[in-house]
């Protein structure tokens, strides 16, 4: 049995409210339009190219399962989210572009094929299939163009070159000669919606190099690996909803943690805890728009509940992430289920007060003053955390059983703490500091009583356990250890 393409053989694109994974190959097999969060119109990354996928390659290695498909060479083009693929053939040499341009409106997808030696004979062959790979839409001819519709949804495909509808594909064989160029435009709108316009490619292209270019200037890092943490930027960024400030944990779901194994997830959604993560990788380099605008998401996600904060939210800060499964999809590598959706939504993770509250300390120190909101917010936080810190919760494994005393979710308790003092010391923050004292060393002193193996010299996954965990390595990060050594 031929396997499918490797997930490292992927290269990301997106313009910053979804974005589609490209293969080597030359296919894109997932696609959610027009945001992270929607059902996808290719879905092969999940199936096979039945499920939906748009693959533009030379003729020759057009069956990715031949043995000849892969690409000479692979990069994104400077600091940008513009990739670049370059096929060697007997007959010549050719490039494609695959970008996405940041938006304001319709979004799309732009591939543009340029020839750069010889005579390469190409084709696309586009195989929309919306609702997750479930819909075969009505694909038909309008004024030249052509378009596939399914329920709410119409795809628009541009391009100079001819194209004809084969069960279900929208196919095109050309040939592209050095210094000539094809390029295709894919456009996503609401299906009773007007006809999108026909956009220009190549000025497309040089807006999002523009676009890319003057956002990556704003990094403040000068350190080693410079380019490295550049390219992990930029990524970082592409996985952020920016009509929200939502940062997503990922931009796809069901990839499974093993293959074979059942724990595959969606996790097209915010957790508090990776944004913060994300958020502070961003700060330390010198962008702090994102954490301000990541800032009004949680206070609109939150909303005057923070007496029930969950660990998730949609990217627009929705709470109803109700889980089902894709049964007719068979997963990556036959990994199901096939999930969208995510029951833990519901969960109890203590360790996100920690989280959360670190983003506003380091907010603060990379100067994104408080405001009066986030001051209210953070205190109506930090009582209910006094409230709750005792109790047993789902850790930050989103284990579905019986609730544990994690030994990392009361660290990050006495984060949330700490990092409160600090502001409420600066002066940031209008609160009593008695109580604050006296909370963080009472929790300190129950984890290093309870959480800690003095034998094995270890700190243990939860209370009385022997298991260890791998979340307890953070600790010496979290400045824990300065009280447990002294």
């Amino acid at each position: 049995m031929k396997r499918s393409p490797r997930i490292e053989q992927y290269g990301l694109i997106g313009d910053m409210q979804t974005s589609a994974h490209v293969c080597d190959d030359g296919s894109i097999d997932w696609l959610c339009l027009p945001r992270f969060d929607s059902p996808a119109v290719f879905a092969g990354l999940l199936g096979t190219q039945k499920h939906g996928t748009w693959q533009i390659s030379p003729a020759t290695c057009a069956d990715r399962f031949a043995g000849s498909g892969a690409v000479a060479e692979r990069r994104y083009r400077g600091d940008s989210l513009v990739l670049e693929s370059v096929w060697r053939t007997p007959t010549g040499s050719v490039r494609v572009l695959d970008f996405m341009p940041p938006r304001d409106g319709a979004p799309q997808v732009v591939r543009i094929v340029e020839g750069l030696a010889g005579e390469v004979p190409m084709v696309s062959a586009m195989r929309p299939r919306p609702g997750y790979g479930s819909v075969s839409p009505w694909i038909h001819e309008v004024d030249g163009r052509m378009v596939a519709e399914a329920g709410a949804d119409a795809l628009w495909l541009d391009t100079c070159v001819q194209q004809v509808d084969k069960d279900g594909v929208v196919a095109s064989a050309f040939t592209v000669a050095a210094g000539q160029s094809v390029a295709f435009v894919l456009t996503w709108c609401p299906s009773h919606a007007s006809a999108p316009e026909i956009a220009d490619a190549e000025a497309a292209l040089a807006e999002t190099l523009a676009f890319w270019h003057s956002w990556t200037q704003e990094c403040s890092y000068a350190g080693p690996y410079r380019e490295a943490v550049v390219r992990s930027l930029i990524a970082l960024k592409a996985m952020t909803y920016q009509p929200s400030g939502g940062i997503v944990a990922a931009p796809t779901t069901s990839l499974p943690e093993e293959i074979g194994g059942g724990r595959n997830w969606d996790y097209r959604f915010t957790w508090l805890r990776d944004a913060s993560t994300t958020l502070a990788a961003l700060l330390g380099t010198g962008y702090r728009q994102e954490a301000q605008a990541w800032r009004r998401w949680l206070l609109r996600a939150v909303a005057g509940d923070p007496e029930n904060l969950h660990i998730m939210y949609g990217i627009t800060g929705q709470r109803d992430l109700q889980e089902r499964e894709l049964p007719w999809l068979p997963g990556y590598e036959g990994s199901a289920p096939v999930r969208v959706g995510n029951g833990a939504a519901d969960q109890l993770q203590l360790d996100v007060y920690g989280e959360v509250i670190e983003t506003l300390y380091l907010a603060h120190r990379s100067g994104v003053a408080h405001c009066a909101a986030t001051a209210v917010l953070h205190q109506r936080l930090v009582e209910n955390l006094a409230r709750r810190w005792q109790e047993p919760d789902e850790g930050i494994w989103e284990i579905r059983g019986a609730r544990r005393h994690f030994v990392h979710s009361k660290v990050m308790a006495w984060v949330a703490v700490d990092r409160t003092l600090r502001l409420v010391e600066a002066g940031a923050l209008d609160m009593d500091l008695a109580p604050l004292v006296g909370l963080r060393a009472t929790i300190h002193r129950e984890v290093c009583a309870q959480g800690f193996d003095p034998v094995r010299n270890t700190f243990t996954q939860s209370y009385g356990s022997k298991e260890l965990d791998a979340a307890t390595l953070l600790i010496p990060r979290v400045g824990f250890l300065r009280l447990f050594l002294s």
